[in-house]
């Protein structure tokens, strides 16, 4: 667990600096990556590349990992402290959700967006 932990880690902090590549490489090619702007999921390194290039044409987003937890079900729950600016550094959301991850031969397979539980 901590081996992925550390993966997803730097995961995050590569999407933070806007470094795709550095991302992508925790990924498996024909990853499903959740599309938080319009539902559903977009596939494989090409669509999460254009996906974030869009989104960060949009808002600027930092996404930093709080805790980790590994489900009976074997993904791996990321609490994950969100911040969300227009491009004029105007927060427009300020929360916590979560990062469901699937992952399989150290690489990430699947991420989900979940609501975190109640407190």
């Amino acid at each position: 667990m901590l081996d992925l932990a550390a993966m997803l880690e730097k995961a995050y902090a590569a999407f933070n600096a806007r470094d795709i590549d550095g991302a992508l490489e925790a990924m498996h090619p024909d990853v499903r990556w959740a599309n938080g702007m319009d539902g559903g999921f977009v596939r494989g390194h090409d669509a999460v590349r254009a996906y974030w290039t869009r989104q960060w044409e949009q808002i600027d987003p930092h996404v930093d990992p709080i805790d980790f937890t590994l489900e009976p079900d074997g993904r791996i729950v990321v609490d994950v402290h969100q911040v969300v600016k227009d491009l004029s550094g105007n927060v427009v959301q300020d929360h916590q959700v979560q990062h469901a991850y699937t992952i399989k031969g150290g690489k990430i397979r699947k991420m989900e967006i979940q609501a975190p539980p109640p407190a």
